[in-house]
C-alpha cells in the first residue's frame, strides 16, 4: 500500500512483519533505501552468512530533529499531532531496524524512538553557588546524583508508531514482487 509521504498509514501492519523472501542482499538494500529517505544512517550490520547460518541484521540512524509545520517537505514527522508537537517543542527521533532470519523468510521490525529536548536549565555550566547553602553550611558533595536521561540534554518520550508504520510499509512496498528472486551469484558461478 502506497501513501503520501507526509501522511499516516491508513492500515496498521504487524511490527515486526514477516516477509517470505530469499534474496537477503536485495532485501537489505531496499531497507537501507527506505530508511535513508527519513534518516541519515549511522551504523548497519547486514544480514550475512556466518558458519552456514544467517545472522540478524541491524540498522541504526543518527537522531534527527523533528520537522515543523513550516517544513511540510520533511518526512520525519507525520501530519497532525506529531508535526504540531515538533513545532512547539524540540523533538528528535532515531530509528532502529532489526531483521531476524526465519526458515522461510525474515522478520523486519522498525522502532522509532522520540526524545524531547531538556530545557530546564544549563547542563554543563558550573554554578558559582553550587556548593554553598544559605544556612551557613556547605554541601559535602556526597549526595547521589539524580538518574537522568541516557543522553544528556534529551528526555526519552515514547516510540513514534505512525512513523514506524510509514517506514515499514514503505519497505514492504519496495519488497513487493521480489519474494521469489534468488540471491545473485558471483560472476564466476554464472552459467
Amino acid at each position: 500500500m502506497l501513501h503520501h509521504t507526509g501522511s499516516a498509514p491508513r492500515q496498521m501492519v504487524d511490527n515486526p512483519h514477516f516477509v517470505p523472501i530469499k534474496n537477503y542482499d536485495l532485501m537489505w538494500e531496499q531497507i537501507v533505501d527506505a530508511v535513508d529517505d527519513h534518516f541519515k544512517i549511522r551504523r548497519e550490520q547486514r544480514v550475512r552468512v556466518v558458519a552456514g547460518q544467517l545472522t540478524d541484521g541491524r540498522l541504526e540512524t543518527y537522531p534527527r530533529i523533528g520537522s515543523t509545520i513550516l517544513e511540510p517537505w520533511h518526512t520525519d514527522s507525520t501530519r497532525g499531532y506529531e508535526k504540531l508537537e515538533s513545532t512547539l517543542q524540540t523533538i528528535r527521533r532515531r530509528c532502529i531496524v532489526r531483521v531476524t532470519p526465519e526458515p522461510e523468510g525474515f522478520f523486519i521490525g522498525v522502532e522509532v524512538y522520540k526524545e524531547m529536548e531538556d530545557v530546564t536549565g544549563p547542563s554543563d555550566v558550573d554554578m558559582a553557588l553550587d556548593g554553598a547553602r544559605f544556612d551557613g553550611t556547605l554541601r559535602s558533595g556526597m549526595e547521589q546524583p539524580e538518574l537522568g536521561p541516557e543522553i544528556e540534554g534529551w528526555i526519552p518520550l515514547c516510540r513514534d508508531v505512525l512513523l514506524e508504520q510509514r517506514i515499514l510499509q514503505d519497505i514492504l512496498a519496495r519488497l513487493n514482487g521480489i519474494e521469489d528472486e534468488q540471491p545473485s551469484k558471483p560472476f564466476g558461478l554464472l552459467q
